[in-house]
């Protein structure tokens, strides 16, 4: 069969199961999106085995992590919200809003993350009453396919039709684009050039910007050890493969060699010298700008053993220092370094680290996320008015802008909208409300609701 007549069969299945799903009550979408997530969950080291086994990126036990800890947020955060219906109401502007599904949904998912980002996707899409079709990364199908499988014998065990969810089983980019022509509204998790093609498509899409985290110590801050230590695991959690990792320690130049010791204490290795760092630059950016899939998703070991270094297995992440001149453009190192290296770079006023950090992110990772270590609550709107970003997280390691601990107020997901900044449609986390039609009935106000040309223009 060609992959066109493939392509067709699936949608043609997405057609009469999104006809079919449109009559499910409330309470037979939270069954089902509650059966994926148990389902899921269950699985979580099954999936992580075949993850590292396909791909050869990212850390087991920290992918095993996110995978038993995602379906926790996911249904935590769904349970008790109306997607079917009438879902809400303002009764003093006399209205009513009814959700109603987007249709078929396209899933282009990353060999970067792969599992998680179709739990996510396949809890939000049916959650709404939307169906999905998965666009797999050719280097992590068989970890995709599974994924889907166990996902589906929960949805059919709970009841649902068929076909809610499906998988590309021979995906390619011409597969990929033709399917996102087809959808009513695509989710593309995946490189610059996959999201670009997606917003190219014809059809709403909701897209991710690159990552470039970065992390700011106030001066004066009353736990060093805890933020060094939150900004260590944000850097080498799953080998530095997420988008929210952090990707610098942005410190004030006094404290520069007590923070090297606490660094040292939580087995950072640290380079200082300007022919170790070249070699970690000339691996990490061989062309200075585009970084090495060699390195991608690899152990810190792994990472020294290709420049002839003999790191020590205790070590966890390396740290380079970086002349704040440099910042920006002027060094790839300022960049999205997607292994478990990070940047080290000094400064004088608060203001100028707040400088450092946007000059980063414009160079790359505007619209994403930022760190701050500090007790002032002035400091830390400083930096959320001032950097650009869409999330700006205080006293907590990067990878929380994605809440895998429901430790502060973002939503649960995959898909980290980036705004304009990265040229993104969105600026938030994207949940299921991103995927629904929301329709308003309006009635009219009652008669002294209704404001005169004097109460409007009146101080």
């Amino acid at each position: 069969m060609e992959k066109k007549d493939r392509l067709d069969v699936l949608l043609d299945h997405a057609k009469t199961a999104l006809k079919e799903f449109e009559a499910a009550a409330q309470e037979d979408v939270d069954k089902y999106v509650k059966a994926m997530c148990l389902a899921f969950k269950e699985h979580a080291r099954e999936l992580a085995e075949l993850t590292i086994e396909e791909t050869g990126l990212g850390d087991l036990e920290a992918k095993i992590e996110k995978n038993t800890g995602a379906p926790d947020g996911i249904w935590y955060d769904l349970k008790d919200k109306k997607s079917v219906g009438i879902i809400g109401e303002d009764p003093e502007l006399r209205l009513k809003y009814v959700a109603s599904p987007k249709g078929i949904l396209a899933s282009v998912a990353p060999t970067t993350n792969p599992n998680v980002t179709i739990m996510f996707n396949g809890a939000y899409a049916i959650k709404g009453r939307n169906v999905l079709i998965v666009a797999p990364h050719p280097r992590a199908i068989k970890t995709s396919l599974r994924t889907c499988e166990i996902l589906n014998e929960a949805l059919k065990e709970a009841g649902a039709p068929d076909h809610l969810l499906q998988c590309i089983e021979s995906p390619s980019i011409e597969m990929t684009q033709e399917l996102m022509k087809n959808s009513n509204a695509i989710i593309a998790t995946g490189g610059s050039a996959m999201v670009q093609s997606a917003y190219s498509s014809g059809h709403p899409a909701f897209g991710v910007g690159p990552g470039n985290v970065q992390t700011i110590f106030d001066r004066n801050y009353s736990d060093y050890e805890k933020a060094v230590s939150q900004t260590v695991l944000g850097r080498r959690y799953d080998n530095g493969l997420i988008c929210a990792c952090n990707q610098s320690f942005i410190i004030p130049e006094e404290m520069e060699e007590s923070l090297i010791q606490i660094m040292e204490k939580e087995n950072v290795y640290y380079v200082s010298d300007q022919e170790t760092i070249n070699a970690f630059r000339e691996l990490i950016f061989p062309d200075g700008k585009h970084i090495n899939p060699k390195v991608v998703g690899q152990s810190l070991q792994k990472i020294g053993n290709m420049i002839g270094l003999e790191i020590p297995e205790h070590m966890r992440i390396a740290v380079l220092k970086i002349n704040k001149k440099d910042a920006g453009q002027k060094d790839p190192l300022c960049g999205e370094k997607m292994c478990p290296v990070a940047i080290s770079i000094t400064y004088d006023s608060f203001e100028e680290a707040v400088d450092i950090a946007k000059t980063n992110l414009n160079y790359q990772g505007a619209g994403h996320s930022s760190v701050v270590h500090t007790d002032d609550a002035a400091h830390a709107e400083y930096c959320g008015t001032t950097l650009p970003v869409s999330r700006l997280l205080v006293n907590q390691p990067g990878i929380f802008a994605a809440n895998p601990a429901l430790a502060n107020g973002f939503r649960p997901t995959s898909t980290l909208g980036c705004g304009s900044w990265g040229n993104n449609s969105i600026s938030e986390n994207l949940t299921f409300e991103h995927l629904i039609n929301i329709s308003r009935i309006g009635w009219t106000k009652d008669e002294e609701a209704i404001p005169t040309p004097k109460q409007i223009w009146e101080e």
